[in-house]
């Protein structure tokens, strides 16, 4: 009887093992997060680029993580240039290309990890107001309750996935502030990255090492 415990319970910890080693990661992003023939039809990614030493899907941040744990890619949603909100560069409506126009795309994850927001500050995107419900097309053209909506809508669309924002370094106080302050309310982790090299404004080889590393140092 002993014995067909023992087995049983070997077989147990086998299973558990696998299921922990094929979990099924999906990536909401911004160029940071793309690779030539990785992301969807009509996206524009940015690597490979010849100005930035990252020339293989292998040294990207994500395909590093994956490897280091085993998963595997579900979707990798990412769109060079996109913001959160729907305001863009120049002041541009980019209701159809921010990651709230691209929340219901990422499959069937067992995690999700958004990685987003650096263009949202480099277009200077406007702010606007906390804000966690009732929130109109109008109030998504600011980065605060746009953020709220896509965390909040992303924990409803996937019920059982657990989901990770990741935040750039080097950004405006402003944004990093508002990350923090609406991540917590809304029960997301948020990863802040810190000293991450880059060339041509995008993570360098030692870059995508250095947040890989973070993401498994805060992950656990």
């Amino acid at each position: 009887m002993r014995k067909i415990i023992s087995i049983a319970l070997a077989v147990a910890m086998i299973v558990s093992v696998a299921n922990a080693q094929t979990k099924k990661v999906s990536i909401l992003g911004d160029s940071y997060s793309t690779f030539k023939g990785a992301n969807p039809d009509g996206y524009a990614p940015f690597y490979p680029d010849a100005n930035n030493d990252v020339k293989e899907i292998s040294q990207t941040w994500w395909s590093l993580y994956n490897e280091a744990m085993g998963y595997t890619l579900e979707v990798n949603d990412s769109w060079g240039g996109t913001t959160i909100c729907n305001s863009g560069y120049f002041h541009m409506n980019t209701a159809n290309s921010s990651f709230n126009s691209r929340l219901w795309k990422l499959g069937n994850p067992d995690i999700i990890f958004v990685f987003g927001g650096t263009n949202d500050a480099w277009a200077k995107a406007p702010l606007g107001e906390y804000k966690y419900s009732k929130i109109s097309k109008e109030d998504c053209k600011s980065l605060r309750p746009a953020l709220a909506y896509m965390l909040n809508s992303l924990k409803s669309i996937y019920p059982k996935a657990k989901i990770y924002t990741i935040l750039n370094s080097e950004l405006d106080e402003g944004v990093n502030a508002s990350f923090r302050k609406v991540c917590k309310h809304c029960g997301v982790q948020l990863i802040e990255l810190h000293d991450i090299e880059k060339q041509n404004g995008h993570p360098s080889v030692n870059g995508m090492k250095a947040i890989c590393d973070q993401l498994l140092e805060a992950i656990r």
